[in-house]
């Protein structure tokens, strides 16, 4: 029966982050041979392959939304309210194939994106006007996802790294990010902090941030059974978010409980959904497949 409920899980979760297709691209993404941009050794593997990553997606989407110019493309044109789970399955395929598959498909990712960035214009409620190509906006988008990535596996994940392995996966991002249009993306901690407190006067929460956030945190389109489970993810996520950014869209800071019911719900609940989405032992007469599956496909 634990198996049944194990099975059943992990099958619900996979589905949500990866969607129907998500079975095939895994297989294309892990079972293609080739070369890939980065190799099993390399930290990128090991914090994006991590259940914490459920985490730092919700923290680096609150994060994001507090430039004002990278909220009002989200808004307008990323149908996150309207297909959130399809935005979902694309933001983790694309995470997933440029971590763990060839460099031909990789790059072929990356080209679409790059795509899609560049059709994507506009204006703020200001008259701001954004380009979603502007290496700037790209880099502010890039920094902030990297650091809430990096928060979270530091503190939710299976195996955090050292000083230097963190380092190391902020240089891998950068060769993602390099790929995607960002000019000079941080290459190690230091210069990731010095990234984000160089964008701090250009950020704060608009109207559209705080709806987005209210959209994130309360009102997720699950059913009410699968609520609580979110729920501790999302306080988990805002709770890893720093505390000038949480002060923007004024989420409550609330030391104690934080410290007694919300970082351990944090551990429990990755520890299940890593429980829940190991892949099953191979058959005694087979080799087992190298490291590097990951949480998404």
């Amino acid at each position: 029966m634990l198996t049944d409920v194990r099975e059943h899980l992990g099958r619900t979760l996979f589905d949500r982050v990866a969607g129907p297709d998500g079975p095939a691209i895994r297989a294309r993404i892990h079972g293609t041979p080739g070369p890939r941009w980065f190799g099993p050794e390399r930290p990128i593997r090991a914090v994006h392959g991590d259940a914490s990553m459920f985490i730092g997606g919700i923290s680096a989407l609150l994060l994001q939304s507090l430039h004002p110019l990278a909220m009002a493309a989200v808004a307008a044109h990323s149908g996150y309210r309207g297909d959130p789970w399809g935005r979902l399955q694309r933001t983790s395929t694309f995470l997933a194939v440029t971590t763990f598959g060839t460099a031909e498909d990789a790059q072929r990712a990356v080209d679409q994106v790059r795509g899609i960035h560049e059709r994507i214009r506009g204006r703020t409620a200001e008259g701001l006007a954004y380009h979603a190509a502007d290496p700037h906006l790209l880099g502010w988008v890039h920094a902030a996802q990297t650091e809430s990535f990096l928060r979270a596996h530091q503190r939710y994940g299976a195996r955090p790294l050292d000083a230097a392995g963190y380092d190391g996966y902020v240089a891998d991002t950068a060769r993602v990010a390099e790929a995607l249009g960002v000019l000079d993306p941080p290459l190690d901690l230091r210069g990731l902090s010095e990234r984000l407190a160089a964008y701090r006067p250009e950020l704060r929460a608009t109207a559209q941030a705080r709806a987005a956030a209210r959209f994130v945190l309360l009102r997720p389109p699950l059913p009410l059974a699968a609520r609580p489970f979110y729920g501790g993810l999302a306080a988990n996520a805002v709770a890893l978010l720093p505390p000038w950014a949480r002060a923007m869209l004024r989420l409550p800071r609330l030391p104690v409980v934080e410290d007694i019911a919300v970082r351990p719900a944090g551990h429990v609940l990755t520890r299940t959904i890593r429980w829940a989405m190991a892949p099953p032992p191979p058959p005694a007469d087979r080799p087992r497949r190298a490291a590097g599956r990951s949480s998404g496909p």
